[in-house]
Parts: C-alpha cells; structure tokens; sequence
C-alpha cells in the first residue's frame, strides 16, 4: 500500500469510529429539485433561463439516451473554488439533470458541498448550492446513505481501490496548450466514440475540465447507468465523465473512484451492482487515453 492510502486509510478507521461519538452532517451527491409531468425537453428549455438569472452559466448541453438531458453549469464562485485546489477543475462545473422515470420527469441537480469535499477543493460551496435550491427547488438530497465531509476527503470504495489523489495519468505533452489541444482533436475525431460536451479553463491556473460523452461498448454512458442507476430517484448527474489537463499532463480519474463516488452505496456483487460493470473502469481507461493520445504525436 501506498504512504498516501496507508495515511487514507488509516483516517478513514478513524473517522468512523469518531462519526460513532457525534453527529456530523451527512452528505449526498445529488439534489431532487422537483418532480413533475411533462416533456423532457420542454422541461429542460425552461430550466435555462432560472440558471442564467442565478448567474450560472451553461457550458455544456447533453442527451445520454432517450430518457435523460444534462445541463453542465459553472459560475465565477465555482471557477474560483476550483482555482484554490490542485485538480479543483473537477469541481468547476456541476450538472442540472432532467430525467423522464416512468410517467414523472424528475429535475435534479449534483450537491456542490458533496463534490467539494469529494474533491479536496479549498472555500464552501453552500452559497452554490443554495443558489441552486433557490433557482430549481428542492424535494431531498439522496444518493447514497451519507458521508460525512472527513469521511469524503478520503474516500475510496474499498481496500486496494483508488482515491482521489491517485488519478490515471493519460499523457505528458511539452505544453498545457498541446494537452488541450490533443484531447479535443481526439474528440472532433471521436476516438473510441467519445464526443466532446463542454470544456472549462480555470482563471489564473494551469488547469482545464473537459466533459467527454462516452458511447463505447462498456465504457458507454448508456450501459453504465442501465445497469447501476435503478433507484426511484435518478443519478443522472454522474454523467458526463471528465478529463482534467492540469500543467502539461492530461488526467482523469479513475472509474472504481469515479463511479464509487457518485454510488458509495452500491453492492459488489448481485443485481444493479459493480460487478455488472466490472469491465468498465479498464475500458474507459482505455478510451479517454485513445482520446488523449491517439495518433498525435506529442505537442
């Protein structure tokens, strides 16, 4: 084991057996901000406008499959958090989700202070995420049971499994810019099916977010949720999956951490479980480093 999981793992003993002595607030990744009737679409045209008079703005514009559309959103308060933190471009952006289950459309949208502390990012995103409540609503948090945030800092799903300062180095260019540049050409081209969806470069910083849309095979967006996302409430605010350049690296992290962190409570083994996707961490891999690197030589 690695210094850095022994010291992890070790405070995550700790932490548990403290969350045992008081209560700390416990945290989930996802907001439902109102269910309702209605078309998909219609419903997602009329968030718009309530997350730009927030003073959001919308980067990115998504549809997985037919059920579900993803708005991607960032603000200067999220660019600014996002700034203070090596690999805080994770949590430069957060995503309004509509969702059509059954005869309901469900409108949801990522927790800013779960992906903050998720994310090991410097400041407080309630102000974010009470933005969000006073512009979209809000039923319940869910998602998981609850972490609390010292249980989230250091976080991984199980022994031997990733964290988050552990990501999956994809390639070393000669600049920021070559990083920038080779991942999005390997998306114009789709390389292993991955499409472009937003990208995100942080002021003053070495670091830029890029949202890949990802349709191969096992890696595909569609596959991963049709097996893991059966709760009544949707968890469509995992998606999409993101490369992060930071200096002349490109990065992401990895799909055991990746996926676990959105679903802390999913079983291994047995229906809607992890052990029905367990050929998907290998296979995004895969494909976000063909999308890195591909057949352009180094920038």
């Amino acid at each position: 084991m690695s210094p850095s999981n022994l010291k992890w793992g070790v405070l995550s003993l700790l932490l548990v057996a403290g969350t045992a002595l008081g209560e700390e607030e416990r945290l989930k990744p996802f907001v439902l901000a109102s269910t309702s009737k209605g078309e998909i679409q219609a419903v997602a045209e009329a968030l718009k406008p309530r997350l730009t008079a927030a003073g959001f703005e919308i980067v990115g514009d998504y549809t997985p499959y037919a059920t579900a559309r993803i708005l991607v959103v960032t603000s200067p308060e999220l660019k600014a958090a996002a700034a203070r933190s090596k690999f805080g471009a994770y949590g430069a952006i957060q995503r309004v989700t509509v969702t059509r289950v059954g005869d309901d459309v469900q409108v949801a949208f990522t927790n800013p202070v779960y992906m903050q502390h998720a994310y090991r990012m410097q400041g407080d995103l309630a102000p974010v995420r009470a933005r969000l409540v006073a512009a979209l609503g809000r039923v319940e948090d869910y998602g998981a049971a609850g972490l609390t945030a010292k249980e989230l800092v250091g976080y991984h799903y199980m022994f031997g499994m990733e964290y988050f300062d552990e990501p999956n180095l994809l390639g070393r260019f000669g600049s920021q810019g070559g990083a920038v540049r080779a991942t999005e050409q390997g998306l114009a081209k789709g390389r292993g099916g991955a499409k472009l969806v937003y990208k995100v470069a942080i002021p003053e910083t070495s670091e830029t977010v890029i949202g890949v849309a990802l349709s191969k095979d096992c890696s595909a967006d569609s596959f991963i949720m049709s097996e893991i996302d059966a709760g009544p409430v949707r968890s469509t605010g995992h998606l999409p999956y993101e490369i992060v350049v930071s200096g002349m690296n490109a990065y992401a992290l990895y799909g055991r951490f990746r996926i676990a962190i959105n679903f802390p409570d999913l079983k291994m083994m047995g229906a809607n479980s992890f052990m029905n996707i367990k050929c998907a961490p290998d296979e995004i891999e895969a494909v976000l480093r063909d999308v890195v690197w591909g057949d352009v030589s180094r920038q």
